[in-house]
């Protein structure tokens, strides 16, 4: 035993931290420091109990709190259980509870939620404890199913540590059968049909809900945009904004967004000029099940207003974001978002470029593949939405091919093709463009200083006379005859719907994050675009 006034142990970890720091037992409270110089102070009128268990690095000392929040620090040796106990009896008058585990190996049990963890239980012993504020999102991937993702499959691994010698849990699903009673009202009176039952699943799924959101509010919401729609992927969100993060509450769907994860952001004006689409550009991407979505595209009617105000002082907003939010907003809901998007990830929203349509638009109507969407030329890459969202730098562009645009203004044909070749050697092929833009495409191309190549393919008229006939000469109208023009023309397939891969499942984000950020400092917009000019 030690008579010590204070108790310090080396080699100790906080909660999931790789980093391992002094763990200190004092009178006047309990204190971690790590190597990084982060600490972590608890005071003694908030702990409520003890509690000494085997974790996978040694020993395990859970503290929790009244409040319901709970403290690890693991890497205590077992023999150190008797020095530990005796210092919380001397300190703090309470008992050093010693829990055993459940070895089992049984994959079936029932969970309990205690503050913001969940705990998992066989045989009236713990198997494992999650901690849901670590946790990105939850979803419901099937019936009778929840999924709750901690790290994304995409996600870089932490500086200095190597993903290939180190363990990580990244999502887990839990299969949740059965039926349970609904539960009494607020007011303590049970709902008109008591035989009434909800899906068990769908209390759990609303159970771990509610603790993501708990943990979350360590920080203040700032402000929240309420069904919002999103055409990528396609659904209605609510839009919580945070300190650090946002969170996108679906219907199915429940994501924890880092600002540190959104690369880049656009606002588009559609060509109907009716509605206004903001893209956020991620990486890593965000995932649905085996499907990735490295942009989200999000649409806003642009006579639609709003009126907020933020959740914050006035005081945070001259300190911490020196100016660039307001207190309060009364404008256009796509400016409010792109605003505050801006001002709380430190990106630049990248707006239409001078680039023109024939009809004056900033975007070209086209298809890729089977999808039907807008392609923009901006300053510094094309975007083509809603679906797939692909993202075409013009630094990793190697030539433009333009084909089935005839060498005369009689063409038959009222479209044309455009095939992206990037230096990478993967191709992003346009189809159904028309015709009207191919000028305006040409020049603009050029003036980026990107090489253009045409496969020109002049048409011509076949008459009746004509079938059959495999002679090199055409009979005219007055029955004169003349040499058939013979024309080498370039050959086209259109091979837009063969096995190719979507961009958007090939989109690489490293390359992306390499793309310096862009925005429009010499737009030339109308009275009417005046409001998406970036403000630097």
């Amino acid at each position: 035993m030690t008579d010590r006034k204070n108790l310090d142990f080396d080699s100790i970890h906080s909660g999931l931290n790789s980093i391992v720091g002094r763990f200190r037992l004092a009178p006047n409270g309990i204190g971690w420091k790590g190597s990084d110089e982060t600490t972590k102070i608890i005071a003694v009128e908030n702990i409520r109990k003890f509690a000494w268990l085997r974790a996978a690095r040694g020993q395990q000392l859970r503290i929790t709190l009244k409040d319901g929040t709970i403290n690890n620090f693991d890497g205590f040796r077992k023999e150190e259980f008797d020095e530990i106990n005796h210092a919380i009896k001397t300190m703090y008058k309470q008992q050093l509870e010693s829990k055993e585990l459940s070895l089992r190996g049984w994959n079936w049990g029932k969970t309990e939620f205690q503050g913001p963890n969940m705990i998992f239980n066989v045989g009236n012993k713990e198997m494992f404890e999650l901690p849901l504020s670590q946790a990105i999102g939850a979803n419901k991937p099937g019936k009778n199913e929840v999924a709750i993702n901690f790290v994304d499959p995409g996600q870089k691994a932490p500086e200095g540590i190597d993903p290939k010698q180190t363990d990580e849990l990244m999502d887990i699903t839990f299969y949740v059968p059965g039926t349970v009673p609904k539960e009494e009202n607020a007011d303590g009176n049970t709902d008109e049909d008591d035989a009434e039952e909800l899906n068990a699943d769908a209390v759990f799924y609303e159970n771990v809900k509610s603790k993501l959101e708990l943990g979350q509010l360590t920080s203040e919401n700032i402000v929240q945009f309420q069904e919002v729609l999103c055409l990528t992927p396609r659904g209605r969100y609510n839009i919580d904004m945070f300190q650090d993060f946002l969170r996108l509450r679906g219907k199915s769907y429940d994501y924890k967004i880092m600002y540190s994860s959104i690369i880049k952001l656009f606002l588009l004006l559609k060509p109907d000029e009716v509605h206004v689409m903001f893209v956020i550009g991620l990486d890593p991407p965000l995932r649905q099940g085996q499907t990735k979505y490295p942009f989200l595209v999000f649409q806003f009617v642009r006579d639609e207003e709003i009126d907020v105000d933020l959740n914050i002082d006035e005081e945070t907003l001259k300190e911490r974001y020196e100016g660039k939010l307001q207190k309060s907003y009364d404008a256009p809901t796509y400016e409010i978002v792109s605003t505050v998007f801006r001002s709380l990830t430190g990106r630049k929203v990248t707006v239409p470029s001078n680039f023109r349509s024939h009809h004056g638009s900033h975007g070209i109507k086209s298809s890729m593949k089977a999808n039907e969407g807008y392609l923009y030329p901006l300053d510094k890459c094309f975007l083509f939405i809603p679906k797939p969202p692909t993202f075409i730098p013009h630094s990793e562009i190697g030539v433009v091919t333009f084909s089935r645009v005839s060498a005369t203004t009689g063409g038959s044909s009222r479209t044309f093709d455009m095939k992206f070749s990037m230096k990478t050697g993967h191709d992003y092929q346009f189809s159904s463009i028309n015709r009207e833009e191919y000028a305006n495409l040409e020049e603009f191309i050029k003036s980026k200083k990107i090489k253009v190549k045409n496969e020109l393919n002049e048409e011509t008229t076949v008459t009746y006379a004509e079938l059959g006939d495999d002679s090199d000469e055409d009979v005219d109208m007055d029955g004169r005859r003349k040499r058939r023009r013979k024309e080498e023309v370039a050959s086209y397939r259109d091979d837009a719907d063969e096995d190719e891969e979507s961009p958007d499942e090939d989109f690489n984000p490293e390359s992306a994050s390499d793309v310096a950020e862009e925005y429009d400092s010499n737009a030339s917009a109308s009275d009417d675009d005046a409001s998406f000019d970036d403000e630097e």
